[in-house]
């Protein structure tokens, strides 16, 4: 069986990729959102530990602003961080997917001695997501699946509009069956190569990566998501994360 088409064994090793070269801009002026605050650490630092906190994860890359890059290793030399997991940084483009496939290219040019087969794209934006979340999508992967999305149920009706631009009222188009959607989070997991080919073939602007994988054709499952792996967008999402890790360091010392 050719790199290809080997789906990820129970040897495989896990890289993990973290755009994080956006600039927020719904969360206000200041510091790119990544490195926004939480609890006194940056959003990004949070983030990288999620993903260390796994056993499987021996490697996360991180994928800086294009001109943030030693601001970036800087702030992460500052931080404690797991021994047993490896750290890159590197510069990002001008789209996420640009900066996702830089940070897959770092993967790729390290994996032939680390043996990686499975890669994590996760959002700085997601700073909180449980380990158990973490360890599902890789085991996922493991077992057969070329890609794997945590998702939740959606609490709300979703309306499908005809968008305006000028502020009025929107006409509705249809009403989705709530039972069939799902709202994805990351991180979202790969067979390594297969995210390689997708990277390689789709050029359209796709907004996540599991989309692409569905554009070659192949099957992405879901896991069950977290409901602590919500995306920090607006200043409430901040407010929510602190209340989130308030609560983590009263229950677990965290």
């Amino acid at each position: 069986m050719s790199d290809e088409t080997r789906p990820a064994g129970d040897g495989a090793r896990t890289a993990a990729v973290i755009p994080a070269a956006g600039r927020g801009v719904r969360l206000g002026p200041g510091a790119p959102k990544a490195l926004r605050a939480l609890n006194g650490t940056p959003m990004l630092v949070h983030a990288v530990r999620a993903m260390a906190a796994s056993r499987h994860v021996s490697l996360v890359v991180v994928v800086a602003p294009p001109d943030g890059e030693a601001e970036v290793k800087g702030l992460l030399a500052d931080h404690a961080l797991p021994d047993r997991t490896d750290l890159l940084v590197v510069p990002g483009g001008d789209t996420r997917q640009e900066s996702v496939k830089r940070g897959l290219d770092a993967v790729q040019a390290v994996q032939a001695d680390d043996g990686i087969d499975i890669v994590l794209v996760h959002d700085a934006a997601r700073p909180l997501v449980p380990v158990d979340t973490v360890d599902a999508v890789i085991e996922t992967v493991r077992d057969g699946a070329p890609a794997v999305v945590p998702a939740l149920p959606l609490a709300d009706t979703v309306k499908e509009v005809e968008p305006r631009t000028d502020g009025g009222p929107e006409p509705v188009v249809a009403t989705p069956p709530r039972a069939r959607l799902r709202a994805v989070q990351t991180p979202q997991g790969f067979d390594r190569a297969t995210l390689v080919r997708a990277h390689d073939t789709v050029t359209d602007d796709v907004t996540d990566d599991a989309s692409m994988v569905e554009r070659l054709g192949l099957q992405v499952v879901l896991v069950p998501g977290h409901e602590e792996a919500f995306k920090v967008t607006r200043p409430l999402d901040l407010v929510l994360a602190e209340a989130v890790l308030a609560r983590r360091r009263a229950n677990d010392g965290f």
